[in-house]
């Protein structure tokens, strides 16, 4: 019972942090299209595509997407982004371990201690007071819904 409640605090933390900029309302869009009106994902967005992985996002799922923001990926250099983009097997790894099957909310992500991602490798979770890490990337916001699943906003890429 206390764990649940330190847990709670814990994503009440994240989403008092701040929420996406855009208007989410109680007609969510599928996960492409929740992540284009947010305005934060367009290299991840340019990596879906890329990978061929648009219309799986747009229409599969359930899914829960760790999403890393354009600053996210800013942090790698830009030599090893424009070589990840341009390996279409290394990038559809790193994008599918990002993704997890079926729709996962905040309370359920705090309950876990690993979750299986599409590519086949768990990813790690940990949840602290200070609040909830993927693989070492904080989650910065939760709970984003869309149509085909739900979005938690990561601060770094992961890799498998």
């Amino acid at each position: 019972m206390i764990r649940t409640r330190i847990l709670a605090s814990a994503f009440a933390v994240l989403l008092s942090a701040g929420a996406l900029a855009s208007d989410h309302g109680d007609h969510a869009g599928n996960i492409i299209e929740t992540a284009e009106g947010a305005g934060q994902f367009s290299t991840l967005l340019t990596a879906i595509e890329a990978a061929g992985l648009t219309e799986t996002l747009a229409t599969g799922g359930p899914f829960t997407v760790f999403a890393p923001t354009d600053a996210a990926f800013a942090a790698i250099p830009e030599d090893d982004l424009a070589a990840i983009l341009a390996d279409n097997e290394t990038l559809t790894a790193i994008l599918t371990y990002h993704v997890v099957d079926g729709a996962v909310t905040s309370a359920q992500v705090v309950e876990l201690d690993s979750a299986t991602t599409l590519q086949g490798s768990d990813v790690d979770i940990v949840t602290t007071d200070a609040g909830v890490t993927v693989d070492g990337a904080n989650v910065v916001t939760v709970d984003v819904e869309a149509s085909n699943g739900v979005i938690h906003v990561i601060d770094a890429v992961i890799t498998p």
